[in-house]
This record gives C-alpha cells, structure tokens and sequence, in this order.
C-alpha cells in the first residue's frame, strides 16, 4: 500500500494538475468561452427541448447518452470524493473543484466533438467511439490509443464497479441491517438485467433513475441549505479565503496546506466529473445525431450538473453544519452533516439512498465504457464474456475489502487522462473548425 500510495500521488502530482486545468483553459481561450456562451441554451436543449434532429445514425437519443453519462459520474465522488476532499484539503478544495469544472465544461465539450467525428460502426451494427478512436484516427496513433482502451478497461473494474458496489453494500449494511453479501446477489441480477441488453437497455435505465436520484438529492440538501442559511455567506468565505491560504487546525480537522486544496480540489473533482479523463465521450459517441458540436454542447453540462450543482450542494452542507470539524471523513462525513441537518435518522437515510442509487447507476454507466475499451482491445467478440465478468466483479465487490483497490483506480483514472489529454491538444484546431462550421451554419443551437 505505501508503495502504491507514493505511485498515486506522483500520477496525481504536479504535472497532471497542471495538464488538466491548463488543457482546460487552452480550449477555453480557443472556444471564447463557449461554454459560458451557450451554458442556458445548451441545459434547454439536454433537459427542456430533448428533440432527435432528424433519423441520424447512432444508438440512444442525445438525451440518453446525456442521463448515460451522468450515471457514470454522479456516484461516490459526489458524497464522498467531496468530503475527502474537504476533510484532506480544508474549505478551499471546493475552490479548485469548482475551477475543475468551470474549465473541465470545455474539455467536456472537446471530447465530445471529436468523439462523435471520429466515432464508427462496429460488426454489430453499434456505435464505437472515443478516445482510442479519435487518438487512431485523428492522431494516428495506435499505441497510444491502445495505451489508452487498456488503462480505461482496467479502471472500469474499480472506478465504476468494485468501489461502487462496495460501497451499496456498507450503506445497505448501515442502514438496513442486510449482509454484504445479499446485497452483491441483488446487484449481481439487476446489473446482468441491465447490461445484457447493451448500450440502449442502459440508456433507458439511466434515463429513469438519473433525473429522479440528482432531485432526490438536491432537494434535501436545499432543506438543510435553509435551515442552515444563515451560515451560507461564511461557508463561501471559507472556500474562497482557504483556497489560498492555509487553513489551521480546528475541532477534529487537521489542518490543511494551500498545495493540498489545490490537489484534492483537482483530483476529485476529476473524479467526479471525468473532464479530461476520456470515459464519457464513449456514451457521447453513441448519440444519434450527425452535428458534433450539437451533442458536444449537450455533453459538456453533464459537467456543469455535476460538479457545479451535485458536488456543491454536498459541500456547502458539509461546511454549513460545521460537519467539516468533525474529523470525520468520506461519505460518513457527509452523512454526519446531513444527520445533523435534518431531524431524527432522515439525513443518514438520505445519503444512504443517494449512495446506493448514485453507485448502481454508475456501475451501468462504466459497464459500457469499459465494454467499448474492451471490444477495441480484443473485438467484438469478448462483449459477452466481459458482461459476464462484469457482473461477477460487482459481486466481488460487494462481499470484499477494496483499500488497494482504491488506490489503484485512483492510478488509472490519472493514466487514462494523459493519452486523452495529449489527443485534446494535439487536435484542438479540429475541434475549433468543427464549432466555427457549425455556428456558421446555425444562427442557434
């Protein structure tokens, strides 16, 4: 474990924080801050207008690659990535994850453009697409775009399997008095259910349980929010004061360095959002749509949902009620802020409910993402024995005790957005050309 620790924090050091909010910003500057620009037409057109332009190739509706994409990432990262980040790095983390986001919108938006450009239809007759394709065809680049489906394929198993069915588990536990191991049996045939049925048996699952469980959520934090308002304007004092100066010890908190706000303010916000990371634009790619600008402008409020919505309710709770002195940390942490923001058990049933469903949904979201790394790495023809695999991983996860494979995700997840990051740069004037094209031809989105 040490070992591994060390290799962690030298993937998420310096270099790779510098890359991710430097790449962010580069395509920000590119873009004219589009992502500004067009934030309130592009939520009007994901979550209001919801139209199919048309019988364009692809899967799922836009829509649906949207909820699909969301349920990969709002999962433990949102309950508890925020609370470690705030636990570890003070106040000030929430800072550096919100900047995560605000520029992580325009690399959202660039994975998605070239996802869907150089997306293709595989010997099933589905959509494939992605980093490794748009590093193949548009860099020309096999090695690293393998390099890339290999890192992905194995982050899946931990990032949104293992990690998310551990952690079903210990709330099922918690709350509900059931054994781990009843609980990875439930899983194990919901998710076979689901994932059996491919990308579109996925999308329509998410579709129902997205919009309903991020609700669900904000309004209980929003209750506590009221409660608790008088403390609103200090909680963003704290934030923005300690995201560049230390924050001392106090209550059970440690104390905190600016560099280390900074760190987990990055880290797990790119956990909770996946800009820059590459996973995402495999649900983008499945959109039925022939504009890659249309579906990048969808794409890129999952970020904006996210992290600049869900991860900032979870924070502001988490400072409001004091909760952050506690010394607790992860997603108990934030079941302490909402225990102690709404009366009786209802805040350790909340977070508990929201954990579970945040985390199912994850598992079906990363089964596809992991199911295209894999049928690029071996073909089509490993699809089914991965379902398989994957579902007998969710189990796995459920009854086992995953502290090495926390730190390994953590690994892979860095890994896999080097080779993703590199292909954004490398083909940002074709993501510029794709938006100036299409904003000449359309006077709106």
């Amino acid at each position: 474990m040490e070992y591994l620790n060390q290799i962690r924090d030298f993937v998420w050091g310096t270099p790779l924080i510098i890359l991710l909010l430097g790449t962010g910003i580069y395509l920000t500057v590119l873009l004219k801050g589009l992502q500004f620009r067009t934030l309130l037409s592009s939520l009007y057109l994901a979550l209001i207008k919801r139209k199919e332009f048309g019988a364009h190739p692809g899967d799922i509706s836009h829509f649906q690659a949207l909820m699909t994409a969301l349920a990969a990432t709002v999962g433990t990262g949102n309950i508890a990535g925020v609370a470690s980040a705030i636990a570890i790095g003070g106040p000030g983390a929430m800072f550096w994850m919100w900047l995560t986001g605000l520029f992580g919108m325009a690399t959202k938006y660039s994975e998605a453009v070239l996802a869907v450009k150089y997306r293709e239809v595989d010997a099933l007759g589905t959509m494939s697409g992605g980093p490794m394709y748009y590093i193949e065809k548009g860099l020309k680049n096999n090695w690293l775009a393998m390099i890339f489906a290999v890192f992905a394929a194995c982050a899946a198993f931990g990032t949104g399997n293992m990690i998310q069915s551990n952690s079903v588990a210990e709330a099922m536990k918690a709350t509900f008095n059931i054994d781990h191991w009843i609980t990875g049996i439930v899983l194990f045939i919901l998710t076979f259910l689901v994932i059996m049925g491919g990308i579109k048996s996925i999308a329509r699952a998410a579709s129902a349980i997205v919009p309903i469980m991020i609700l669900f959520y904000i309004i209980a934090g929003t209750i506590i929010l009221i409660i608790y308002r008088v403390n609103i304007l200090h909680a963003f004092e704290l934030i923005f004061v300690h995201a560049f100066t230390p924050v001392a010890a106090a209550g059970g908190f440690a104390g905190a360095t600016v560099k280390m706000a900074m760190q987990m303010g990055v880290s797990r916000g790119l956990l909770s959002n996946e800009s820059g990371l590459g996973s995402s634009p495999i649900a983008a790619a499945a959109a039925k749509t022939d504009e890659p600008v249309r579906q990048a402008l969808v794409s890129m409020t999952q970020t904006f949902i996210d992290t600049i919505v869900v991860c900032t309710f979870t924070g502001l709770v988490i400072l409001v009620t004091g909760a952050w002195e506690s010394g607790k940390t992860a997603a108990a942490l934030t079941e302490h802020a909402f225990s102690l923001g709404l009366p009786g058990t209802w805040g350790g049933i909340v977070v508990s409910l929201s954990l579970i469903f945040f985390a199912y949904s994850t598992i079906l979201g990363w089964a596809y993402y992991g199911e295209k790394s894999v049928e690029y790495i071996a073909g089509e023809k490993a699809i089914k024995p991965y379902r398989v695999l994957w579902v007998i991983v969710v189990f796995i996860g459920a009854i086992g005790k995953l502290e090495t494979v926390w730190t390994l995700t953590d690994i892979m997840n860095g890994l896999m957005a080097f080779p993703n990051l590199i292909a954004l740069l490398g083909l940002s004037f074709v993501i510029k050309n794709e938006t100036n094209l299409f904003f000449k031809k359309h006077n709106s989105i």
